[in-house]
Formats: structure tokens, sequence, C-alpha cells
């Protein structure tokens, strides 16, 4: 359920993550590792608020790819 406050629209985490189309789980593994940069703005029972901003950071997030040599070079 999104949210309005003084003319801005927000999301909920749940939805943010539906948006970028990955899971809660992902997200937060991403905070906890540094890999994304957490929301500045929370509603008064600290729950995180996404602005349009924050979703479209979100779902750029969601579209890398990251890439390593699990063989290793010959």
């Amino acid at each position: 359920m999104t949210t309005t406050i003084r003319g801005t629209t927000y999301y909920r985490t749940a939805e943010a993550c539906e948006a970028a189309g990955i899971s809660k789980n992902t997200f937060f593994r991403w905070l906890r590792s540094g890999e994304f940069e957490d929301v500045t703005t929370a509603d008064r029972h600290g729950w995180r608020l996404f602005s349009d901003a924050d979703v479209e950071r979100l779902c750029e997030k969601s579209q890398c790819i990251n890439t390593r040599d699990t063989v290793g070079s010959a």
C-alpha cells in the first residue's frame, strides 16, 4: 500500500522489492553487505519508505550482473 506524504508517493519494502523483481531477503542481504545504500525515509514506526528515486535505484541494482571467475584461469 503506497503512502503519500506532502505530495510524494512512498512505497513499503515489499512493494519496492516486487517492483525490482527481487526478494526482501536479497534486499536485506545487499544492505548488510553494503551493496545498496539504505533509504533515508521512514514512517513513524521506523519502517522504510522508498521514493520513486529509491525504487529506481533498486531496479537498477537488480539489473546489474556481477561476474566472477569460478573456474580459475589456466
